[in-house]
């Protein structure tokens, strides 16, 4: 075993950095005998150093992160402080002097990961981000790695925690939105501020990191469609459960049928209770891939958290002192493949449409030839009617995005139509 140590500075000491460090002290001795050379923390760039920071040598402490990553000995830069900048400065510094970098940033590798991919191969440098999806479950590497020699056409997954909580709760008790969010927020699982969670801003950097992956082509945040899911409700819920389905916060990423383009999208969406993800309970994550070889393959465990998002970051960063002792690289940018993104109108999917509408004849008659006249098909119609007052539940066949949102607009229309209640995507069927 090489003698001198191999040398980490940490950029972010909060619940994940913390974690890290404590785990590279604790177990220094296996990932010493894992990486084939010992691992020392040689410097943790935070913006509070009077802090007390537990089993952190005080000397260790720097407020000036440009300083730390300048210095020339370091040999993996540990970057968890999240955010657009300092820390892509931060990052494309450390490759230039030296460094491989290992990363936890989802919403820098959503926005500007080119510039990330293009600063490592410059200087022949690692960026690995297992941590920045899913937490602690394994699923960029798989995608880089194992996958790689396979065709992925479709990447479906539960990636924020804090949703699925609030949505599971919602399913299971029946309680409401506000009331599954106070309980999340009460367990630590919201934010004081949840709006990144609730409107899928998280989730839709993951799905750009991970359409980017799955698919050889460059996804960027802005191309990624987002709704939030502020806005089910337990009427939603209860009509989900008479078509044997519940509703999720998804990231879907497509490669369309005729391999010429991608799409990458969030949104809730009611789900067959038979689908594996539909048994994804409480605050996990779970994400379903679709191979053409491999078949179909689910990727399940805690996505979040001190302890899952450190144990992937450690991960990286065995991985990268490996890279570095035999003077290698892992993968890089796979970019290759250049598919257009199309926009959320080409999507075809099936819909759940409740309409609340006047009851009186003809009503149904009047809403199908709407339907029809933008060409979406219509499955199945459902009617309750009371005191002049009427609920219209309809579901549709498969048809594009497009078509869907002119048919709804058409509907509002008209005079019968008192509002449009609720529009929800039906997937995984």
């Amino acid at each position: 075993m090489r003698t001198r140590p191999l040398k980490v500075a940490l950029l972010g000491c909060g619940v994940v950095g913390s974690e890290v460090a404590r785990i590279m002290t604790t177990h220094a001795d296996d990932l010493a005998a894992r990486i084939g050379a010992p691992v020392e923390l040689a410097g943790v760039a935070v913006r509070r150093p009077s802090k007390v920071r537990e089993g952190i040598p005080a000397e260790l402490i720097t407020t000036d992160a440009t300083a730390l990553v300048k210095r020339g000995d370091i040999d993996v830069v540990v970057e968890v402080i999240g955010g657009i900048e300092p820390a892509r400065t931060l990052i494309t510094t450390a490759f230039e002097h030296g460094a491989s970098v290992v990363s936890a940033n989802k919403a820098l590798l959503a926005e500007d990961g080119a510039t990330l991919y293009a600063a490592a191969e410059e200087h022949g440098r690692d960026l690995y981000f297992e941590a920045a999806v899913a937490g602690a479950i394994p699923l960029i590497r798989p995608l880089r790695e194992s996958l790689a020699g396979d065709k992925i056409n479709r990447v479906m997954g539960i990636v924020n925690g804090t949703t699925n909580f609030i949505l599971d709760a919602m399913d299971t008790s029946g309680a409401g939105y506000s009331e599954a969010l106070d309980e999340a927020t009460a367990l630590g699982y919201a934010e004081a501020d949840p709006t990144a969670d609730v409107e899928g801003f998280d989730a839709a950097a993951k799905a750009a990191i991970l359409a980017g992956i799955a698919f050889h082509t460059r996804v960027r945040l802005d191309d990624v469609y987002r709704e939030g899911m502020t806005e089910v409700t337990s009427a939603d819920f209860a009509s989900a459960k008479r078509m044997g389905c519940t509703i999720k916060l998804l990231a879907i990423c497509e490669r369309a049928a005729d391999g010429e383009s991608v799409t990458a999208r969030v949104h809730p969406a009611m789900i067959p209770l038979s689908h594996p993800l539909a048994s994804v309970r409480e605050a996990y994550n779970a994400v379903f891939v679709e191979a053409e070889a491999a078949g179909q393959l689910m990727f399940y465990g805690p996505g979040a958290g001190g302890s899952p998002t450190a144990s992937a970051v450690l991960g990286d960063l065995v991985a990268v002192c490996r890279n570095k002792l035999n003077e290698a690289t892992g993968p890089g940018e796979s970019a290759y493949t250049q598919l257009p993104v199309s926009p959320m109108g080409d999507v075809v999917t099936r819909y759940h449409i409740s309409l609340d509408v006047a009851d009186k004849p003809g009503v149904l008659a009047q809403v199908a030839t709407v339907f029809a006249e933008h060409g979406v098909s219509i499955d199945t119609v459902r009617q309750q009617g009371k005191d002049g007052e009427a609920s219209l539940v309809v579901v549709t066949h498969r048809a594009p995005d497009a078509a869907l949102s002119g048919t709804v607009e058409a509907l509002r229309k008209l005079d019968t139509v008192r509002g449009v209640a609720s529009i929800m995507r039906v997937e995984g069927e």
